[in-house]
């Protein structure tokens, strides 16, 4: 995705060792492209946070929990530091912390983050809210929604979901072909597959993911699937076994627009077609 002109990004969880932060870093820095890490507040430990002040990213995306402790070291060691916003109150929370720039990340998005406010209206308030500038998060997964975004205001948007079908992901065949094969009402949001897995993830942040029977089977029954040890297991041996029908599938509303296998390249080069949109508009 650098290679190609946009910001590549990979995220870290906080189950990694920090030599998977540097294997990964050095992958992501081939290019000679800028490129950013993504990090979990609620996760994150100083070993991981030195892991990536050492290999110094152009950008790190540091959200969900308190990310505040976080901002000045990594601004002072030369990264711009970005922060996920889900709703109007946390972009104000976090330009008061001196980010230099807050995504306004709406529920379609993928993966995990608020479910409060849809991308529009969200990036609407923010922008009037906050000085620093402002990337659009959710449902962008063509040329139509970056132009939707960057004509609002938005400095740049903010897709995942646009490459689960490239060649490079890492989704095995069969999580491929989910994802291809997923129409646009085909995610569901919620804390089933956390809950499962037993994650610390705060409640307030749920995941989108594309919707399974493991899903439809424990939604609403949260507290009894946390206690259940078998169908903790059964997820775990269904991300193994491949069987999507149990195992998730991060991805979000947009997953509709995904509909062949591309490589990321090839993402890249067709959001390029914003500017032909906005041109539309713009003065003779």
């Amino acid at each position: 995705m650098s290679a190609a002109g946009a910001l590549g990004m990979f995220g870290v969880p906080p189950s990694v060792p920090v030599s998977w932060i540097e294997e990964q870093a050095a992958i992501a820095a081939a290019s000679g492209r800028p490129y950013g890490i993504g990090l979990l507040a609620w996760g994150l430990s100083d070993e991981h946070l030195k892991a990536v002040l050492r290999v110094r990213p152009a950008l790190v995306s540091v959200s969900f929990g308190d990310y505040a402790p976080y901002v000045e070291p990594l601004r002072a060691a030369g990264i711009t530091v970005a922060v996920q916003a889900g709703t109007t109150e946390e972009a104000v929370q976090a330009e008061r912390t001196g980010v230099d720039a807050v995504v306004a990340r709406g529920g379609e998005g993928g993966g995990h983050g608020r479910d409060d406010v849809a991308t529009l209206p969200l990036l609407q308030t923010v922008l009037d809210a906050v000085r620093v500038p402002v990337l659009a998060a959710g449902g962008i997964a063509t040329a139509r929604g970056l132009a939707a975004v960057l004509a609002a205001g938005a400095e740049g948007g903010w897709a995942g979901t646009a490459f689960l079908g490239c060649t490079e992901t890492t989704l095995p065949p069969e999580g491929l072909r989910r994802v291809l094969d997923a129409g646009e009402t085909g995610t569901a949001y919620g804390r089933v597959f956390d809950v499962a897995q037993g994650l610390p993830w705060p409640p307030e942040y749920g995941g989108r993911a594309l919707r399974n029977a493991f899903y439809d089977r424990w939604r609403d029954r949260e507290d009894e699937l946390a206690r259940d040890e078998q169908a903790r297991a059964g997820l775990e041996a269904a991300r193994q076994g491949r069987d999507f029908d149990t195992a998730y599938v991060y991805a979000g509303q947009a997953v509709g627009t995904v509909t062949r296998e591309r490589d990321a390249a090839d993402v890249v080069a067709g959001f390029a077609a914003a500017d032909e949109l906005l041109s539309r508009f713009a003065a003779p």
